[in-house]
């Protein structure tokens, strides 16, 4: 039997300890998934209650005449936070994979921004796919890390902005508000952030799901 003869026999067997390994490391990145999305429900729920008990400090120090839905209601505000649905298409995966991602107190640079970011993260994030992730390091969003110091600094502008943003929102409360007030903002905002993660992560779950079926299938 010649070399070649050799090599298209052990074929299959080097491809089924392929797939199995594969399969494997697509696991483990569903258990790591599943370990952040845990995490972020947690943080959720911890935000939410932190966030509404200062807005109850703030109503108490206040009154609850100037911080109601009452006040809200006669003023007529754009949108402060927009949401943005995209669909990744991975070449790893099976079906594509639907991205988050939020554009606060933005105007319509801010959101070019946010964009650019979602773009830059996907594509960190496929360049990365096939990499194994050791449990209890896992990170939605690693892909960040790759931002450029262009990007990095469009950021800092928009936080300055969004700062601004925030203080002229409270405004219809009055010139001078409580700092409760303004931690429970920031509060709401943080949840708001963790319920784009927990989408995220859960979108990146079904991914994962759907490649490890594949995968069993091919095992077959």
């Amino acid at each position: 039997m010649d070399d070649g003869d050799r090599c298209s026999s052990s074929t299959p067997v080097e491809t089924r300890e392929r797939v199995e390994k594969d399969g494997d490391e697509e696991v483990l990145r569903f258990m790591d998934s599943l370990d952040t999305y845990l995490m972020l429900l947690d943080s959720l729920s911890s935000t939410l209650r932190q966030g509404w008990f200062e807005l109850a400090s703030a109503r108490h120090s206040m009154g609850s005449s100037r911080i109601s839905s009452v006040m809200l209601d006669q003023n007529v505000q754009s949108a402060a936070t927009t949401l943005q649905v995209r669909e990744f298409i991975d070449r790893t995966t099976p079906e594509p994979q639907t991205i988050f991602s939020l554009s606060k107190l933005a105007s319509s640079t801010d959101e070019r921004c946010s964009s650019e970011e979602i773009e830059t993260t996907c594509v960190q994030r496929a360049t990365n796919s096939s990499e194994l992730r050791h449990r209890g390091s896992s990170n939605l969003y690693d892909g960040t890390r790759g931002l450029d110091s262009t990007t990095t600094s469009s950021l800092t502008i928009r936080d300055s902005n969004i700062q601004k943003e925030r203080s002229k929102l409270l405004s219809v409360f009055g010139t001078l508000v409580s700092p409760k007030l303004r931690a429970a903002q920031v509060s709401f905002e943080t949840a708001i952030d963790d319920i784009v993660a927990i989408a995220n992560i859960r979108s990146s779950l079904l991914s994962s799901f759907s490649q490890l079926q594949q995968e069993m299938k091919d095992l077959k």
